[in-house]
């Protein structure tokens, strides 16, 4: 019989605020800010210092290859996230849902910017590409080529016609977008430019780099008369007609430079949205703010300085003929429109100086009341810091930084009963609820190295780099007492198996006993915890772990000379010697029944020992790293091990067999605690993070792991064989090209398979009705049947579905590999596809692709022409008619906001912030009502409490109570309706394709689920979900629901397929199952339904192995009810099923009805 493993998956990842690898952005409101938490966004809400919500990819891919790199946020709630992968995703803030994926680049996405409409996205990579996306269409448009190296910032000019791109080959370039070509090469700095913005104006382009100054550059336009002037209302240099030729394609023209007050280089260089400041970040810890003047005031300046350079040239120059000339000319230059200066408009204002070195920095869209504007800090210490900028001085007014260690996560513990985590970085100690990844308390201490909480007392004992222990009571959060422990590092703490204290070791050589004492100390009111050293043991060497085991009968110490010493606890007796290891062992651990020991070491190998003789069982080379820890699973022999490669390995020690892999951290892992029960374990790392991996039901086998590690072996392979790095690189002209903007990935090669495998079963089915037909004309045949595969549908449909189901944006990359052959059966098939409205965009799109890349053998086809003219009537006809429409309905658009600008005395531009001002008003109201009953219902309260403590004895008194009780519980049900939750909101969900419809919540989101047409969970209780499945025609053909049997056959049959999917192979568990309620109903469409409620109960042993009965106790571990609804249509038999915890139904089993009776199948 085949073992299973259940399986283990990441549950959340909490303690990081801010990452390095990317930008920080304010969202449009400016209430929140988006800071990116390695591979996922956290929104954090300005005032409040919490995180509202997280933005968290749903990919196969973990660890750094999903890390943030670059964020950028428009005018609405869209916001555009690059990753280390190359690819581009959509969020919707408000919703936090992935609106869609794109892939482009094949390196880290380094650069993103929205042009003003939002309509259109520019990023830069670290491939040295520039690609333009296309939001609504959610596809790429072209790609830019022409940097030598990577892509540092990019920003639109003249209404997102143009770009000016930035890179690290100390290039600027200026990009036309209509024509596709570089316009302009700007050259000139003598270093990397890492950063390029323009005022919201478009008048001076800033630069900056290593060099000591920043460049500023004056924007030119073309004008009607030739002439290139610097801004809209033609004031600076002017290029004469003469030189038109010479500078037609002049874009940037050097307008001056300003030298920078640090020597650091520039980070990154940004304007405020008014404009009016300019913010130089450098790569340390200062922000340079600079007052940007309007032209009036620049020009004030401009003329101040002429006057004063015009009185010192006339005081001191000669008093000759031809100096009083050049003075009057300097003065009537004074007077007469002067030429602008960089000190004329830039002035610096202040420097923002931070405490830790600054990652990014963002301008807040809205500016508060008296200042200037708002800045948010992003410091490599993982923390936020927001700024509010005045005059003269800046005023920090939030830190966000309580939420996560400000460096290594070094030590983390949990306690007995698992409701507590202890994490210790360089200088605090952290207590967290496991759970909910929230962060409870913060206590100051040394550099915590390792941990331990005591058992069932709120005590935690610290030992830190220097040899203290700290014991810290974790209720108060203060730290009771320093214990000086050792000379040298603490670097591993056991706890002793009956709880009376523990051991530990140190760099010093010594191995030290401790036990736990509760005493009163002098001037202290309440009993303390302390220890006291009881046993000590002198080593040869630095010890760097410690375990003990479970019968307290022996104790492991592992060594700095490569070797693991075991004696006897009582006597501390030498007993064993383990020999083996190459390099120094780091961890180690025995497993609960005391026959096994593991050790892990920086030779990158485990070792499982026997503990009876010291033998070796196995030597595993385990990680590609250090590895930096391993423990057994309480009452099993299966163990987890974490390396410096990041990555979390479940291993088998019985069978010496790597069950899972667990990446997702993007540094060393330094520490990990296993929990009692073993059904979660949470690992600490150097990127600052703390994750949880739960064990889950769902069971796996050990052969389909091992396939599925060599099929994303093969992906990497594909990747890797895609990016060719080793290969020879294509020559990029000088001026740069256009080229595809697609990326080959393992998706677009499994598209382009499911589109040739459409295409041959159409051939065949086409060759199956011609010889149906043939027959049919000899002899009297049987009707012909419909193709199960083909799913019932005609040749044209079923390959227009194979080809629907691409991704807009991987369709060019799909169509390439096909051969020519197959090209011309979808031009074949287009002249159908042109015919359906919602499908001559698609057409469009293939017909013209697959002309320019088979355009040679199409011109030399005889047999294509015919389909190639009968495409271009059409296809030019229908292009015309959309062209017809979308103008008409421009034209009436223009029309209703002219009609409404004309009734509102408000701007049409302005009508959506006027609209959420009204609403934001009334929603202010509204929480002062809910305030003052709260307040009220307070107030009675502390009547009522007065009144029972005064009002006793008599019959009159009594009357008053209860007359007063009974006016109070009036008002506390008037408080239940205030605070009643609104009602949920439902979206539809309509699925024309495969015949059915149904409602969901709206803040449910959907998922990929295993075997479901369609998967929907709630993202806060992640139990509660929702499918929809249904049976093939071609293995069983239903009729009607009365084939099913009566309502309870038919529930009985739903119970027996949960029970069948939640059998697991655990041992000692049990289900329960209850058949709830069964009935049937005909709905509005006239059609009749079955439902089913089910509720299922899960019991578990706590101790699996035990040997006993009565050490064998059964526990509840979850109960859930189980709602199914059967249709049937299309020869079909449809299932809605929903799943949730039986405490959450008792609470929403309103709105879950209503998703059961929303249900419908239809005829397709």
């Amino acid at each position: 019989m085949v073992k299973a493993y259940l399986r283990y998956e990441q549950a959340s990842s909490f303690g990081v605020i801010t990452s390095l690898d990317s930008n920080i952005a304010y969202d449009s409101t400016g209430k929140h800010i988006l800071a990116p938490a390695l591979e996922t966004v956290g929104i954090w809400h300005v005032r409040q210092g919490i995180r509202t919500n997280t933005l968290t990819p749903s990919s196969s891919r973990t660890g750094p290859s999903l890390a943030v790199t670059s964020i950028a946020s428009s005018a609405s709630t869209l916001v555009a996230v690059g990753y280390a992968d190359g690819s581009l995703r959509i969020w919707d803030c408000e919703k936090a849902t992935c609106e869609t994926t794109l892939n482009g680049h094949k390196g880290a996405v380094t650069a993103l910017r929205y042009n003003k409409l939002g309509s259109m996205i520019a990023s830069g990579s670290k491939d040295n590409d520039v690609i333009l996306w296309d939001v609504v269409g959610e596809t790429s448009l072209f790609r830019l080529r022409g940097h030598r190296d990577q892509v540092t910032d990019l920003v639109f000019l003249d209404s997102g016609k143009k770009l000016v791109t930035s890179s690290k080959d100390k290039f600027l370039r200026v990009w036309d977008l209509e024509t596709q070509h570089c316009m302009q090469i700007v050259s000139g700095h003598h270093s990397e430019v890492w950063s390029v913005d323009a005022d919201p104006e478009e008048r001076y382009l800033v630069t900056g780099s290593a060099d000591p100054e920043l460049r500023f550059y004056a924007v030119k336009q073309n004008m009607s008369h030739g002439s290139l002037v610097s801004d809209s209302n033609g004031n600076g240099l002017v290029a004469s007609g003469d030189h038109l030729t010479e500078n037609k394609w002049e874009v940037l023209k050097p307008f001056g430079e300003i030298q920078r007050q640090t020597k650091d280089r520039v980070a990154s260089v940004r304007y405020s949205n008014s404009g009016s400041l300019l913010a130089c970040q450098m790569a340390g810890k200062t922000i340079e703010i600079f007052r940007v003047l309007d032209e009036t005031e620049a020009k004030r300046k401009s003329k101040r300085r002429l006057r004063r350079k015009a009185k010192k040239s006339s005081k001191d120059g000669d008093a000759s003929m031809t100096g009083n000339e050049d003075a009057s000319n300097e003065v009537e230059e004074a007077d007469s429109v002067p030429v602008l200066t960089v000190p004329d408009v830039f002035k610096l204002l202040q420097v923002i100086r931070a405490g830790r070195k600054i990652s990014s920095f963002s301008f807040c869209p809205i500016t508060p009341k008296d200042s200037l504007a708002a800045l948010a800090l992003s410091l490599n210490n993982n923390s936020l810091e927001f700024y509010t900028l005045k005059s003269s001085e800046n005023e920090k007014t939030v830190t966000i930084e309580h939420q996560g260690h400000r460096s290594d996560v070094r030590s983390v513990a949990l306690s007995d009963d698992n409701n507590l985590l202890m994490s210790t970085s360089h200088n605090e100690v952290k207590i967290w609820n496991p759970s909910t990844g929230s962060c409870l308390r913060t206590i100051g201490s040394g550099y915590g190295v390792s941990s331990l909480i005591v058992p069932k007392n709120k005590y935690g004992i610290v030992g830190t780099k220097s040899g203290v222990l700290e014991i810290i009571d974790l209720g108060s959060a203060t730290k009771v007492e320093d214990v000086e422990a050792h000379g040298g590092t603490i670097w591993s703490i056991a706890p002793i198996p009956d709880d009376t204290g523990f051991v530990t070791v140190s760099a010093d050589h010594e191995v030290k006993f401790w036990e736990y004492h509760v005493k009163k100390k002098r001037g202290q009111e309440t009993k303390q915890l302390t220890v006291t050293n009881v046993r000590s043991m002198k080593m040869n060497d630095d010890v760097l772990a410690v375990a003990i085991s479970p019968d307290a009968k022996h104790i492991a110490v592992a060594l700095l000379d490569s070797t693991v010493k075991v004696f006897y606890m009582d006597s501390l007796k030498f007993y064993l010697s383990l020999y083996g290891h190459k390099l120094p062992v780091m961890c180690i651990d025995i497993s609960s029944d005391g026959e096994l020991i593991v050790t892990g070491s920086q030779d990158k190998n485990l070792k499982i020992w026997g503990l009876d003789f010291g033998d070796c069982h196995k030597s595993i080379f385990a990680h590609d790293d250090s590895v930096m820890g391993v423990k057994f699973v309480r009452n099993t022999h299966y163990l987890f091990s974490i390396g410096k490669d990041r990555l979390v390995k479940y291993w088998d020690a019985d069978k010496f067999e790597l069950l899972l892999t667990l990446g997702g951290h993007h540094a060393e892992i330094w520490c990990f605690a296993v929990s009692n029960r073993g059904d979660f374990l949470v690992t600490g790392s150097h990127d600052r993070s703390m994750r949880r991996w739960d064990r889950t039901e769902e069971p796996f086998f050990l052969e389909e792991e091992k396939e599925k590690r060599l099929e994303e072996l093969f992906e990497s392979e594909i990747d890797n064989a895609v990016e060719n790095r080793h290969g020879p690189q294509e020559e990029i002209p000088e001026e740069g090209v256009a080229a595809l903007a697609g990326k080959k990935t393992a998706e677009t090669l499994s598209d382009t398979d499911s589109i040739i495998d459409a295409l041959e079963v159409a051939e065949e089915e086409k060759n199956r009705v011609a010889a149906y037909e043939e027959e049919k004309t000899k002899a009297n045949v049987p009707n012909l049947l419909p193709n199960a595969v083909m799913l019932g549908l005609s040749p044209s449909d079923f390959v227009l579905r194979a080809i629907s189901k691409v991704r807009t944006n991987d369709l060019e990359q799909a169509l390439l590999p096909l051969q020519f052959s197959d090209a011309l059966k979808l031009f074949s098939y287009m002249e159908n596809w042109s015919l359906i409205p919602e499908k001559v965009e698609l057409v469009c799109r293939i017909a013209t692709f697959l002309l320019q890349i088979h355009h040679n053998q199409l011109v030399t086809t005889p047999a294509a022409r015919p389909v190639l003219s009968i495409l271009r009537d059409i296809l030019h006809t229908k292009v015309k008619e959309f062209k017809d429409t979308i103008g008409f309905n421009l034209a009436a658009m223009d029309h209703l906001k002219q009609l409404m600008a004309s009734r509102s005395d408000a701007p049409f531009k302005d009508a959506k912030a006027k609209l959420m001002e009204i609403r934001s008003q009334q929603a202010k109201r509204a929480a002062e009502r809910l305030k003052l009953i709260q307040n009220f219902v307070v107030v009675l309260l502390l009547d009522s409490t007065l009144l029972m403590a005064c009002l006793v004895g008599t019959r009159r008194r009594n009357m008053m109570m209860g007359l007063f009780m009974s006016g109070l519980m009036v008002s506390e049900s008037n408080f239940q309706t205030a605070f009643a939750l609104t009602p949920s909101v439902f979206r539809e969900y309509i699925d024309t394709f495969d015949g059915y419809s149904f409602k969901y919540p709206q803040n449910w989101i959907q998922v990929r689920g295993a075997g479901a047409d369609i998967f929907f969970r709630d993202p806060i209780v992640l139990d509660e979900n929702l499918s929809v499945e249904f049976s093939s025609p071609s293995s069983s053909k239903y009729t009607s629901l009365e084939d099913l049997g009566s309502p309870e056959e038919a529930g009985k049959k739903v119970l027996r397929q949960y029970l069948t999917e939640f059998m697991s192979t655990r041992l000692g568990v049990r289900r329960e199952s209850n058949i709830l309620n069964t009935s049937s109903k005909v709905a509005d469409d006239g059609k009749l339904y079955y439902q089913v409620e089910v509720n299922i109960k899960s019991y578990a042993n706590n101790n699996e192995l035990a040997v006993m009965p009565q050490d064998r106790v059964a526990r509840l571990e979850w109960d859930r009810r189980y709602l199914a609804v059967l249709g049937v249509e299309n020869n079909r038999l449809y299932s809605l099923r929903l799943q949730t915890p039986e405490k959450v139904f008792q609470e929403e089993e309103k709105d879950l009805r209503r998703v059961m009776d929303s249900f419908r199948v239809e005829k397709i």
